[in-house]
């Protein structure tokens, strides 16, 4: 790219050159080409007009007539201009002034001839004029004349053929350096199409190794963001088994410690009836095993609602709305469509209902909420809304709320979870499922 450049500047360089110099040298050229044909053509001036003289005066010699004699005077006027131009052109040159000297001088001669023929014409003396024309006097400074003044015309010839030969020097020049410049600019243009080629495919092959770098960590990423959620779903799937193992624990274990120690309260109490103290006391402890046994079971729902099982999800999702209403003091409405779906999708809609009234009754500062269900066939919505205060949904913390959870829980049910809120105007979540195949997620949930 350097040396394109260096050859570009230097063609530009030469070509400002070669116009300078060429319109110096035709500059000065045209300049002696202008002086040399002014010369010319006041030199034939100078001629014509001195035969005009000879000729004016020849009329009036012959006929004595004025008017005649106007051509002559005419003429003696010009000669005297031309005479001095003729010095102007010639100053400065001394052999060329010499030669004008010695014309001026003829022309002088010439005329002060005519002059006096003119003048004894004039007087009447016809013997004095008619001699002065018989001289030969007259035409031997005549042929000076002509003779001073070709010298000078061909001096003016060589000068013009001289600038005319200069022009042609610097067109040549001129030529000759435009087709050298023409050549370095090719060069250089070579130069820089090899070396953009050459970048061109530099820069193609780092694209290359960036694109093959790329998909290398995207594929990565995307095997990771896979492993990432197949592990957060089997987690998922872990703490549900789990949850549910620890829910007929404590249904067939502790439920029956707290049913056997009610029974056995029960006894005692029949046989204490006449202690009051004792009877009362053990009226009290029958209601802290009540108290116990509807933790129990409020403790088995909330790990692995048994009513989705018994008696289905929408019966599920309305206890679940009346126990949160119960609990919150907000008020739960909803309108719910039956639906067939499996076993995990129940459970994922029965998760995300159940976490969203959680945030709700947390967060929503609410005095209402709706639960609504519609089966649209191919596909399941569910929304949960609230008249709280609301959010910025861009300004939430990825795992706030739950939302991270929830949102897996969807995602990998093959569904989508959309959240829409803003300040002061409260909050819907909303769900889609498809009502299909079930997903992996289902599948190992539902083992």
């Amino acid at each position: 790219m350097a040396l394109s450049l260096a050859l570009a500047t230097l063609a530009a360089l030469m070509l400002v050159g070669i116009n300078e110099v060429g319109f110096r040298q035709s500059h000065r050229a045209l300049a002696e080409v202008r002086d040399a044909q002014s010369v010319r053509q006041t030199l034939h001036e100078l001629l014509l007009n001195v035969v005009d003289a000879e000729t004016g005066q020849r009329g009036y010699l012959l006929t004595g007539e004025a008017q005649y004699r106007e051509p002559y005077d005419q003429a003696v006027r010009k000669v005297d201009g031309q005479l001095s131009t003729l010095r102007t052109f010639y100053a400065g040159r001394p052999t060329e002034s010499a030669q004008l000297t010695q014309l001026a001088t003829h022309v002088g001669r010439k005329m002060a001839e005519m002059d006096m023929s003119v003048r004894l014409r004039k007087d009447g003396k016809e013997d004095a004029w008619k001699f002065v024309i018989t001289t030969d006097v007259g035409r031997e400074e005549m042929d000076a004349i002509r003779t001073q003044a070709n010298a000078l015309i061909g001096r003016s010839d060589v000068a013009l053929r001289s600038g005319q030969a200069q022009i042609a020097k610097s067109l040549r020049l001129a030529r000759l350096g435009i087709a050298l410049i023409a050549v370095i600019a090719l060069i250089a243009f070579y130069l820089y199409l090899r070396q953009t080629h050459v970048l061109r495919s530099i820069g193609e092959r780092q694209q290359e190794a960036l694109q093959r770098e790329r998909n290398a960590l995207e594929t990565e990423v995307q095997e990771r963001t896979a492993s990432l959620a197949e592990l957060a779903t089997h987690l998922q799937d872990v703490r549900e088994n789990e949850r549910g193992h620890l829910a007929r624990e404590l249904h067939d274990e502790l439920g029956s410690l707290l049913t056997a120690a009610k029974l056995d309260v029960a006894r005692l109490k029949s046989r204490l009836a006449d202690a009051p103290d004792a009877a009362q006391r053990l009226q009290h402890l029958t209601e802290l095993l009540n108290s116990g046994i509807a933790l129990k079971r409020r403790i088995i729902e909330d790990l692995r609602p048994s009513s989705l099982a018994n008696l289905g999800l929408v019966a599920s999702l309305e206890i679940l709305g009346r126990e949160f209403a119960d609990r919150s003091d907000i008020q739960v409405e909803w309108a719910l469509e039956p639906v067939v779906l499996d076993e995990a999708r129940q459970l994922t809609i029965y998760r995300m209902v159940q976490e969203s009234l959680t945030n709700i009754g947390k967060y929503a500062d609410a005095t209402e909420a709706t639960i609504v269900m519609k089966d649209y066939g191919t596909h399941v919505t569910v929304d949960v809304v609230d008249d709280g205060k609301g959010f910025d949904p861009q300004r939430l913390r990825p795992a706030t709320h739950g939302l991270a959870g929830m949102r897996h829980r969807v995602e990998a049910a093959q569904g989508k979870l959309t959240v829409t809120s803003s300040p002061g105007k409260g909050t819907r979540v909303s769900i889609m499922l498809p009502v299909g195949a079930r997903s992996k997620a289902g599948g190992r949930a539902a083992g």
